[in-house]
């Protein structure tokens, strides 16, 4: 299946074949020796990690004015800590972005591209638990100290900002900080940055173009669309005709279930009519080109089919993300309110007003990805694939 992203076919060039040969000859499974002399030698753990800077670069503020507070060593440290993590999550974002950006994706590639959004949601979670730590400075031992701060702003933080760019959030779907654009609180280096990671391609675009290559949307005379959307219109009937056939029902509750079910044949209705979906992807109200967003369904029905196994995880990965993104939003946001509560925020803005509005829809990047469970159809109902749909997606251990 050449040109099948999903399951490229790979023949080592011979260059790689060279550079594997000559890693073999070169490589050794001898454990490394060390005594007392060599150790004073090569690489040293604290100037490999440059401890001797790292450790010496939390320079209080309080201290400076010769009111040292206990609490501010915390904030710092806290701090740097998060930007610390996230570089590493831009590195992990990049080095995916970097993968998908050559298409088609080898299905080899697909496992470290998991791996990879893998070790960002671990990230993330330590990021969550991160500010339970923050919490331990009360109220009173943080004004020791914060007004030394201003006009310093944890929205200042370029790499979270970033990290926003690179995953796909749109410019226009920022709330306003301040009543101005958010580059306005950023100095010209910082603005530079920040406007080349949103003219970059997003994590968000490479993915769409991803699902667009999916080549089992139409294989052979075989359309999931169809397929699909006649199971669907089958299913709504069915249960339609479940209510008026139950005399268990009470004529209000028929009626009731009936008004449910029309519900959801109005939703099924939006998603299967092509024009006004697209309508719908100008005015940004969805994000997903038309086939991609027929991908991400069939690869979310079908994702016991083992071709689909890994896109399937990267998809939930990716839904992941953005659920740990609105989660540290979240508990950034109530931790404000604990500690600060309605006063304004060091860097001018309102503060826990201002954060609550960044936990919602409009900041989750994915959020069509969220949405496609609401089309989603019970595993026995799935239409069944044909044999030579089958076959391609499957493989198997075999006796030679």
């Amino acid at each position: 299946m050449s040109g099948c992203q999903f399951n490229q076919p790979y023949c080592p060039r011979n260059e790689e074949k060279k550079s594997i040969a000559e890693s073999i000859e070169k490589a050794t499974l001898m454990e490394p020796s060390i005594d007392a002399q060599s150790a004073q030698k090569g690489v040293y753990y604290g100037s490999y990690l440059k401890l001797d800077e790292l450790l010496n670069i939390q320079e209080c503020e309080s201290v400076k004015v010769g009111t040292p507070a206990h609490e501010e060593m915390l904030f710092i440290i806290i701090h740097q800590t998060y930007e610390l993590w996230f570089k590493q999550m831009i590195h992990e974002i990049d080095s995916i972005r970097n993968i998908m950006s050559t298409p088609p994706t080898p299905e080899r590639l697909n496992g470290v591209i998991v791996n990879r959004l893998g070790r960002i949601t671990e990230i993330q979670k330590l990021l969550v638990d991160q500010i339970s730590i923050l919490e331990t400075m009360t109220s009173v031992d943080f004004l020791e100290f914060r007004n030394l701060l201003v006009p310093a702003s944890g929205f200042q933080s370029v790499q979270f900002r970033m990290i926003e760019n690179k995953l796909g959030i749109l410019p226009n779907t920022r709330v306003q900080y301040q009543q101005h654009h958010y580059h306005s609180f950023f100095n010209e280096k910082d603005r530079k940055s920040l406007q080349a990671t949103e003219n970059e391609v997003s994590l968000l675009q490479l993915v769409i173009q991803w699902l667009e290559r999916n080549p089992f949307l139409y294989y052979k005379g075989y359309e999931f669309w169809t397929s699909y959307k006649s199971a669907v219109d089958q299913i709504l009937d069915n249960d339609l005709q479940r209510i008026q056939a139950n005399n268990d029902l009470s004529q209000d509750m028929k009626d009731q279930s009936t008004k449910e079910v029309k519900k959801n044949m109005e939703s099924f209705s939006t998603l299967f009519d092509e024009v006004a979906y697209n309508e719908r992807l100008e005015k940004g109200e969805v994000r997903l080109s038309y086939k991609a967003l027929q991908s991400a369904i069939l690869i979310y029905l079908y994702k016991d089919e083992p071709i689909f196994h890994t896109p399937f995880l990267i998809l939930n990965l990716l839904t992941e993300i953005d659920e740990l993104l609105t989660m540290w939003r979240f508990r950034h946001t109530m931790m404000v309110q604990r500690i600060i509560g309605a006063k304004i925020g060091t860097g001018g803005s309102s503060g826990y007003h201002y954060l609550r509005t960044t936990v919602g829809d409009r900041y989750k990047i994915f959020l069509d990805l969220f949405n496609i469970s609401s089309y989603l159809i019970p595993k026995n109902t799935l239409p069944q694939l044909p044999k030579v749909v089958k076959e391609q997606m499957d493989f198997a251990w075999s006796i030679l």
